[in-house]
């Protein structure tokens, strides 16, 4: 839900498109597959560490998956909403950290949902340095 609203505020426009890229860029089509994916997993790990109580047991969990879903969203914003690929880089970063404290957390509670938010996780340190390129190409 989060992506499709952000998808509806901030699209990929004309700026994006004449943005210098790396050669390591991925096709545009290539996002949503994975971006489904992505939140596919995040949900069910989710849902793993809800039901065996955790959000309950462990409030900071639950805060640390709200915060990264914010941090999520927001990347989008100042990327493709305020143009700005500075911004969205240190924005990134922090999403970054959000979700390498998740999958600590979430380990306490359940490791297959951890293990869950690797890809995640990984997708994501992809995306950084994609965001850093960007950053350094267009000035």
């Amino acid at each position: 839900m989060c992506a499709g609203l952000a998808a509806l505020l901030w699209p990929v426009d004309a700026w994006y498109l004449q943005l210098a890229k790396p050669s390591w860029n991925p096709p545009n089509w290539l996002f949503g597959p994975v971006w489904t994916t992505l939140y596919i997993l995040i949900g069910v790990s989710a849902w793993r560490v809800a039901r065996s109580g955790g959000f309950i047991a462990d409030r900071p969990s639950f805060a640390l998956l709200v915060i990264q879903w914010i941090l999520n969203f927001a990347w989008s914003g100042f990327f493709f909403g305020l143009h700005s690929p500075a911004l969205a880089l240190v924005e990134i970063v922090a999403l970054l950290a959000m979700i390498a404290a998740l999958i600590v957390r979430f380990h306490r509670r359940d490791a297959v949902a951890a293990y869950l938010l690797v890809p995640y996780f990984l997708w994501v340190s992809f995306a950084t340095a994609l965001n850093f390129a960007l950053w350094r190409l267009n000035p």
